[in-house]
């Protein structure tokens, strides 16, 4: 069961200022140990040390693979996959500075001083601002199939904003 808190938005500039937003509440972050403990408990003849050495394994190929430009399906999970921000360049090559666009990360320009000691923003060429991993879910975790299964209910901290809502306001002298 997911346990929903409410948050109500502050931020005076936005539309959405005043609006109450349900959130997930999450209880705690499990490790691969934890989950290998976990996966012992569901009568398997495997050890919580031989599921955490697959499971650490398991981890260290998907990221070789994503760095190597396959992606991964785990079925009933997800496709992980890499992918990058990219730095808007206006050209291949800039002759005045030349530069060359390159298959590097990094920022888009960097500063430099001219002969006078000036500084000047000059192009670095990188094509690259950040890599990232994506996971699109897949199979039984796709937005649909979650849907079928979940059920909600309020933390005690949102219900009390709820209950305290409903109260009327005391009359103003």
């Amino acid at each position: 069961m997911l346990e929903l808190n409410i948050s109500q938005n502050t931020n005076t500039t936005s539309r959405a200022y005043g609006n109450w937003y349900a959130r997930v509440e999450n209880k705690k972050e499990l490790s691969i140990h934890d989950m290998a403990a976990h996966m012992a408990q569901h009568n398997t003849p495997f050890s919580v040390g031989t599921i955490d050495g697959i499971l650490c394994d398991f981890v260290s190929c998907i990221r070789e693979q994503c760095l190597e430009g396959n992606t991964v399906k785990i079925d009933n999970l997800a496709i992980f996959k890499c992918s990058v921000e990219a730095n808007g360049v206006s050209q291949l090559y800039d002759a005045q500075h030349d530069v060359t666009i390159r298959a590097a990360m990094g920022a888009a320009t960097t500063t430099k001083t001219d002969d006078e000691g000036q500084p000047v923003i000059v192009p670095t060429g990188n094509a690259v601002k950040k890599v990232k991993l994506l996971a699109q879910s897949t199979g039984k975790f796709t937005r649909d199939e979650l849907a079928k299964d979940v059920s909600f209910r309020w933390t005690k901290y949102a219900q009390e904003m709820i209950n305290k809502a409903k109260e009327p306001e005391p009359p103003t002298p």
